[in-house]
């Protein structure tokens, strides 16, 4: 994965901009670094003073907040054989929030429980002696 570059070329390259000691392609040519990046790096300069690299990598805000685990908590201890699809069928109803079965079940996951899988009727499709070893 690539890294940023140090915040020590970052200034360098700024010094030798504000001293005017060529253009941005040159620049480039004498760190050995892309014109993009000398350009990138100028513009972020001059919109907001900073010559830190941009945080890599998103953060994603989890979708069932922390607020909303002793709600489900309390759904599971209410009746402990609920599937998760049906977890998540209560969890709109309660919420409005639409989840997805993997998301319910880290959920769940996150706070030590458990919960049934898979329903009677897709056991009784798939009998033990049926599936296939392997």
């Amino acid at each position: 994965m690539p890294v940023s570059y140090s915040k020590d070329l970052r200034e360098r390259v700024i010094r030798a901009w504000k001293a005017k000691e060529g253009s941005q392609r040159q620049l480039a040519q004498r760190f050995k670094v892309s014109l993009s990046f000398v350009r990138n790096l100028l513009s972020q300069y001059r919109t907001n003073g900073q010559i830190e690299a941009k945080r890599r990598g998103g953060y994603q805000k989890p979708t069932i907040q922390n607020e909303h685990l002793g709600f489900i908590q309390s759904l599971v201890e209410e009746k402990n054989d609920l599937l998760l699809r049906e977890l998540c069928d209560r969890y709109a109803e309660r919420t409005g929030i639409s989840v997805s079965i993997s998301t319910m079940h880290r959920a769940v996951e996150k706070l030590g429980l458990r919960v049934k899988k898979k329903s009677l009727c897709q056991r009784a499709r798939y009998p033990k002696s049926t599936r296939i070893k392997t």
